[in-house]
């Protein structure tokens, strides 16, 4: 689930005394995400999204994300655009935490998802990329490279405790991905969480792209390679390259990879495994029985992983 701060009514109407949005009509809280507390919010005047942001979110990069939404947005990119107050501020405080509310995007996620969905992803991809090209602000990705060493030592004996060797053998894969990481691609403001989850779609066509808290300044093919990860394989973890064809297709229908970039996919496809395999792992070890939130099992991007080791080329993608 994902309310871990619960609001009283007395509360949210002095919060919403801050805003020209009109009284509550319904509130609820919604249980998929695993970051914040979210909770979908009816007004006089519409539907909206009232977020609080947990101790995950670091307070001081939330002007950079909402900016990013907001800069998005005015580029006509379906995204959600934060709510500002009458103040003209777009972060007030809430229940004792830091919460926005940001325009409500219709739409359903793709539980089992095709080749259909798989190419309009990739354009939608490549116009976030072009739409956040002047955005000026950067934001260092914290889960990139230089942070992966770090989560799997912090994982310690327990990576064994979940699958026996898993220690020595991640810290190989890392070594050989690092060694091989490209230093220069060409790079911009990235999603780095673009899941089935975070896609809505409305007769066919993407209505919305949310959760923009992972959101970094990165290599814009490393996008691409977490989307390949999150998309492409199937509920047995076969790789399906059907689906990573119409995704890289979409993609370059808008925004042309360089040689570079077709060059780098197989290893950038490991990096984004490893990174989803090692903060999955991280929270299958740290997390307290009882608490509040699902924890993912690693052991899929784990088999991903071994799935991109094995490619030689961008043409094991579809190109």
């Amino acid at each position: 689930m994902a309310v871990y701060t619960e609001v009283t009514d007395d509360a949210l109407t002095q919060f919403l005394e801050r805003y020209a949005i009109g009284r509550v009509v319904a509130f609820r809280g919604i249980a998929e995400g695993v970051e914040n507390s979210n909770y979908a919010l009816r007004t006089t005047t519409g539907d909206f999204i009232l977020t609080l942001y947990e101790k995950r979110v670091d307070p001081a990069e939330l002007p950079w994300f909402l900016g990013l939404m907001e800069h998005l947005a005015a580029k006509s990119l379906p995204c959600p655009l934060p709510v500002r107050a009458r103040d003209g501020a777009n972060l007030n405080p809430l229940a004792g935490k830091i919460a926005a509310i940001t325009t409500f995007l219709p739409g359903i996620w793709p539980r089992r998802p095709t080749a259909a969905h798989c190419a309009p992803l990739g354009e939608a991809l490549a116009r976030l990329h072009r739409a956040g090209a002047d955005y000026p602000a950067e934001r260092v990705n914290a889960l990139g490279p230089h942070g992966w060493r770090p989560l799997l030592d912090r994982c310690g004996p327990g990576a064994d405790q979940v699958q026996p060797g898993w220690r020595g053998e991640l810290a190989t894969a890392l070594i050989d991905i690092l060694a091989q990481w490209p230093q220069t691609l060409p790079c911009g403001q990235i999603h780095a969480d673009l899941f089935p989850d975070n896609v809505f779609f409305l007769d066919g066509v993407i209505s919305g792209l949310i959760d923009f808290y992972f959101a970094a300044t990165d290599f814009f093919a490393y996008d691409i390679a977490i989307c390949l990860n999150a998309w492409c394989f199937e509920a047995d973890l076969s790789f399906n390259i059907t689906k990573s064809r119409a995704l890289l297709r979409g993609y370059q229908d808008i925004r042309p990879l360089s040689e570079a970039e077709i060059a780098a996919l197989p290893v950038l496809c490991q990096g984004a495994a490893i990174r989803f395999l090692l903060t999955r792992l991280y929270d299958w070890i740290n997390t307290p029985e009882g608490a509040l939130v699902t924890r993912k099992d690693p052991m899929p991007y784990y088999r991903r992983l071994r799935f991109h080791a094995q490619t030689r080329s961008a043409a094991d993608y579809g190109l």
